[in-house]
């Protein structure tokens, strides 16, 4: 793993000095060394947290606190942030035990959006916010082709809903298929169901976030149907 740090400090456009911080930014607690990516995530977290809301501020300097929050709410969480974190592959970079890996590790979104928030919090320890700020503004703008409420706010389950009941009449349907781990980091496995029929399933920290990953999943699966 530690010769493809290169490939992602180069999509990164960033070279660590300290390598020990992205490593450990990469390290899953299921991997079991000294240290994993858990501090680094919760610093991360807040970092992220007051970089988009000053990017908010600033683009939207007519819009009240209330309206701010809900965009804010959109873009810093798991499924934003695992959006990002597959956009620089770092699922082919974390550092797991293989039983993580044999249980599809690399591909969880909340695996994933806690390893966007660790490398963020490394970012900042070396080389501060604006660096943070240049890095993740980048890939924000990116890869939202449109940054506001209408566009954020409009949920995947809104829009599965939609094209369900516009191409079979009916409208999907959610089942909780398993929830692991203790109640303060339990994970719920959500399928989407529709006539009857399993098309997504997805793992998050909530049973909201796992049904809205699970629809973004059936929605793309639909749409390529059509194609």
């Amino acid at each position: 793993m530690h010769k493809n740090i290169e490939t992602l400090e180069t999509t990164l456009n960033y070279t660590f000095e300290n390598k020990e911080l992205i490593i450990e930014a990469l390290t899953h607690k299921s991997y079991k060394q000294p240290y994993d990516n858990e501090r680094l995530e919760f610093l991360g977290d807040a970092v992220m947290d007051l970089i988009v809301g000053e990017y908010l501020f600033k683009k939207f300097p007519k819009s009240d606190e209330g309206k701010l929050s809900k965009i804010r709410a959109s873009l810093v969480n798991e499924i934003g942030f695992d959006k990002l974190a597959k956009v620089l592959h770092l699922g082919e970079y974390l550092l797991l035990s293989k039983a993580e890996e044999n249980n599809g590790g690399r591909e969880k979104s909340s695996l994933l959006s806690n390893a966007f928030e660790a490398l963020m919090g490394a970012l900042y320890l070396e080389a501060g916010l604006e660096k943070v700020q240049e890095i993740s503004i980048a890939l924000i703008e990116a890869n939202y082709e449109e940054i506001s409420l209408d566009s954020l706010f409009r949920d995947f389950k809104t829009s599965l809903q939609e094209l369900t009941q516009a191409r079979f009449g009916v409208t999907p349907e959610y089942k909780v298929l398993a929830s692991r781990g203790p109640d303060h980091l339990k994970e719920f496995e959500v399928g989407v169901f529709i006539e009857n029929k399993e098309y997504a399933k997805a793992v998050g920290k909530s049973k909201k976030i796992a049904q809205q990953i699970a629809a973004e999943t059936a929605l793309a699966i639909l749409k390529g149907d059509t194609k």
